[in-house]
């Protein structure tokens, strides 16, 4: 298969599904996928932050052992609210949104670590979420011009309040290792 086709399947692949082809929402068609395939990516790393996050809970240790835990259980309990808002949006821009963890591995640009086997001490972990939430970060200022630019309000709004949360859960993380 030449580069050119690979390129086209899966960025096909990438491109999440159209369910309700007659949306009027203000928005073209063509602005609405552009915004949809930005969420996705918004919504893998959103992700695949939560899970990291949720795992480094579990496996924490170490002398920051119990605010850590707290402060991870805090994070990711959040982000999980969070999830469900960016994927309704997808739904509500009428596309399928992921959900599967190939197409969060395939989407999102923040890397796939070791489970249990492979878990840093917290310092590592610190360190991992704090570009975790960098990564969220620079995807959503992405979606967040695309968005912006379509006129696309709703999406604006859910990307402004989740860059306020990343860039302090960012700092936050970032102040421990001071």
């Amino acid at each position: 298969m030449s580069k050119t086709k690979a390129k086209t399947k899966q960025a096909a692949a990438s491109a999440p599904a159209a369910t309700s082809p007659n949306i009027d929402i203000g928005i073209s068609t063509g602005d609405r996928k552009k915004i949809a395939e930005g969420l996705s990516r918004f919504l893998a790393d959103s992700y695949t932050l939560y899970l990291k996050t949720h795992n480094f809970h579990w496996n924490v240790t170490g002398p920051m052992f119990n605010s850590l835990h707290t402060m991870f259980e805090t994070q990711y309990t959040e982000q999980w609210t969070a999830l469900d808002e960016i994927a309704e949006r997808i739904r509500a821009l009428g596309y399928n949104a992921p959900g599967s963890y190939g197409e969060f591995v395939r989407l999102s640009s923040i890397q796939e670590e070791s489970g249990a086997d492979g878990v840093p001490g917290w310092q590592g972990m610190v360190k991992q979420l704090v570009t975790g939430n960098e990564a969220v970060c620079r995807t959503a200022r992405k979606v967040l011009k695309t968005a912006d630019d379509a006129g696309d309000d709703p999406s604006v709004d859910l990307l402004t309040q989740r860059l306020q949360t990343h860039e302090k859960y960012a700092w936050m993380l970032r102040s421990l290792l001071e």
